[in-house]
């Protein structure tokens, strides 16, 4: 048993973790003369190990992600829906929601192929969901800095409220507010062409620059927002406000949330530096949910697919699904960290 947990602990602090990386960063800075214990050195190292390891991370999966993916485009996806009903066709497109490495904005031109496809439109809200808030790549990334048990937790709640809130939607009978061009537009059957390996291995290439182009900028404000906080920012500033002090710490990490535009990357970095400042685990989780899910960008993109009405009741079961589990992790923070 020993050996197992000897062997998880290498996977996880120095495969995932990385740890070994931040050793060399901090050595290479005191072979320059550098004090790695002093704030503007802390914070350099903070932002050069972060950048690296997200970015190693980031290209492994979605390579790995993207060639998975390549069995699976929308015609193929469409029809693997098609076969369920249900809460259980609500489960299926949630789960197919995380091997989609999207961020929100980049999930609803699926959601609205798979809604002019003619799929129940609860079915594609449980799509919409998941795909920016518990992908795969979320999961690993999670992982490496708040272990496995906050990591499968995370996912496996984040896919509750894709599940739940598809089902409230569909039980509901939203249709009618889903925008006319897109309940007529149809949609052509085509099959996709048979792929070799060697075709699979450059789409999972091609996308793993253009998503790395896309998110990069991003990682680069999370890291340096996190360094900032991790380096600068007092433990008694964010412990009075996300700390167990404040009940309503995770209500205000929500809507704070909301407006700004990120994926999990950029997110993740901030998160860490958060929890290391004394910020509640629940508390840190629904800002990286709101952040993902409930972006104003993506809202805006959504505005244009269905009515004010629909939109609303998205973004109230959202909001309620992302408090609860914030509360929820905080309850439990203990017994997981």
């Amino acid at each position: 048993m020993q050996i197992l947990k000897a062997i998880w602990d290498f996977f996880q602090y120095q495969i995932l973790g990385m740890k070994w990386l931040h050793g060399l960063i901090e050595s290479g800075l005191s072979a320059l003369g550098l004090d790695p214990s002093a704030r503007l050195v802390g914070s350099i190292v903070f932002f050069f190990y972060d950048v690296i390891k997200i970015t190693i991370l980031l290209c492994f999966l979605i390579f790995l992600i993207s060639y998975i993916q390549s069995y699976f485009p929308p015609e193929r996806s469409k029809k693997i829906l098609g076969r369920f009903h249900g809460i259980g066709a609500n489960c299926i497109s949630a789960l197919l929601g995380t091997v989609t490495p999207f961020c929100s904005c980049s999930s609803i031109p699926l959601f609205i192929g798979f809604t002019s496809a003619g799929l129940p439109v609860g079915v594609t809200f449980s799509f919409l969901i998941s795909s920016p808030m518990v992908d795969l790549g979320s999961l690993l990334l999670l992982m490496s800095i708040f272990g496995a048990k906050v990591a499968v937790i995370y996912v496996v709640v984040g896919l509750i409220i894709a599940v739940v809130g598809g089902t409230i939607i569909e039980k509901l009978h939203m249709e009618k507010y889903v925008e006319s061009f897109i309940l007529t537009a149809g949609s052509v059957d085509i099959e996709s062409p048979s792929l070799t390996k060697k075709d699979r291995l450059l789409y999972a290439k091609e996308q793993m620059l253009s998503t790395f182009k896309k998110v990069f900028p991003y990682i680069m404000i999370g890291v340096g927002i996190g360094a900032v906080i991790h380096n600068w920012i007092p433990e008694e500033w964010v412990s009075l406000v996300l700390g167990s002090n404040n009940p309503f710490g995770v209500v205000l990490a929500t809507l704070i949330g909301v407006p700004m535009y990120a994926d999990i990357f950029g997110t993740i970095p901030i998160a860490e530096a958060l929890l290391y400042k004394g910020a509640q685990l629940g508390t840190i989780l629904s800002f990286m949910m709101a952040v993902t899910t409930l972006s104003l960008p993506s809202m805006i993109m959504l505005r244009k697919a269905v009515k004010p009405k629909l939109l609303a009741l998205f973004v109230a079961i959202c909001t309620v699904g992302i408090i609860i589990v914030g509360y929820f992790f905080n309850a439990i923070q203990g017994l997981i960290i």
